[in-house]
C-alpha cells in the first residue's frame, strides 16, 4: 500500500520531467525535422491564405529526383485517387497508396478537394488553395471541431480549425529537388489550439510526415533511376 502510495506521489515529478524534456529537447526537432536555419528563418508561401495563422513546422528532404518527377505524385495525393503515401492504414482505410503515376489524376486546379479518410468514411478534407505546377502546391484545412467542413465566405463556427498543408518544392543543382513542407495554422478556441499544437501536432505530424517523404523520395528516385538509361542513349 505504502509502496504504491509512493508510486502516485512521484507521478506528477515524473510526469513534469518528462513535459520539460519534450518542450526543450525533443519537440523542437520534430518542428524542423530535415530543415536548415535558412529554411526555418526565411518567409514560406501561403501566409494570405490562413487568416491570423501561425508558422506552423517546417520539415523538409532532399530527392535525388527533379521537380518535373516529384510534382506527379503530389497533384495526384487523395483517399479516392493514389492515397497520402504515408501509414495507410492510418490515412488512407488500410488501401496502399499507389505506387506509379496516374495520368488521370494529373489535372488539380485551385478550389478541387482531395478527400482524406476517416473511420466514419472518406471526408473532403483539404481544399487546393495555391497550384503552381511542379513549385508549390497548398491545401487548405478548414473544418470545426467535429471535422465538418463549412463555407469560409459564410458564418464561422465557435470552434474551428483551419490549417494550410504546404509542399514547396525546390530545384538543386543536379537535377535533384528539395522538398520543403510547411505552412500555417490558425484555430478556436485559442488554448485547445495550444495544448494540441504543443503536445499532438508536432509528434502525430512527424509520424506521419517522415514516412510521407519516405515514400516519396523512394517512388520518385526509383522513376529517375528508370529514366537515366534513356536519357543516356539520346
Amino acid at each position: 500500500m505504502r509502496a504504491s502510495l509512493r508510486i502516485l506521489a512521484g507521478f506528477p515529478v515524473f510526469l513534469a520531467g518528462a513535459s520539460v524534456s519534450y518542450a526543450l529537447a525533443v519537440r523542437p526537432r520534430l518542428l524542423r525535422w530535415g530543415a536548415t536555419d535558412e529554411e526555418l528563418a526565411r518567409p514560406y508561401p501561403g501566409a494570405d491564405i490562413i487568416p491570423n495563422g501561425k508558422r506552423a513546422a517546417t520539415m523538409a528532404v532532399t530527392i535525388e529526383a527533379p521537380p518535373a518527377q516529384v510534382w506527379p505524385w503530389l497533384v495526384q495525393m487523395g483517399y479516392d485517387r493514389a492515397g497520402w503515401y504515408s501509414w495507410d492504414r492510418l490515412d488512407n482505410g488500410g488501401r496502399p497508396s499507389a505506387d506509379r503515376i496516374h495520368p488521370e489524376w494529373q489535372e488539380i486546379k485551385p478550389g478541387d478537394r482531395l478527400t482524406a479518410w476517416s473511420p466514419g468514411g472518406p471526408v473532403s478534407a483539404w481544399e487546393v488553395a495555391a497550384l503552381e505546377p511542379e513549385h508549390f502546391l497548398g491545401l487548405r484545412g478548414l473544418s470545426d471541431l467535429r471535422g465538418r467542413q463549412f463555407d469560409p465566405q459564410g458564418p464561422w463556427p465557435r470552434g474551428y480549425v483551419d490549417g494550410l498543408w504546404g509542399f514547396l518544392l525546390e530545384e538543386l543543382p543536379g537535377g535533384r529537388t528539395r522538398l520543403v513542407v510547411g505552412g500555417y495554422q490558425s484555430g478556436r478556441p485559442r488554448w485547445l489550439l495550444a495544448v494540441g499544437d504543443f503536445f499532438v501536432y508536432p509528434p502525430a505530424h512527424w509520424i506521419m510526415q517522415t514516412r510521407q517523404f519516405a515514400n516519396i523520395k523512394r517512388l520518385a528516385e526509383r522513376d529517375r533511376a528508370q529514366t537515366r538509361p534513356n536519357e543516356a542513349r539520346r
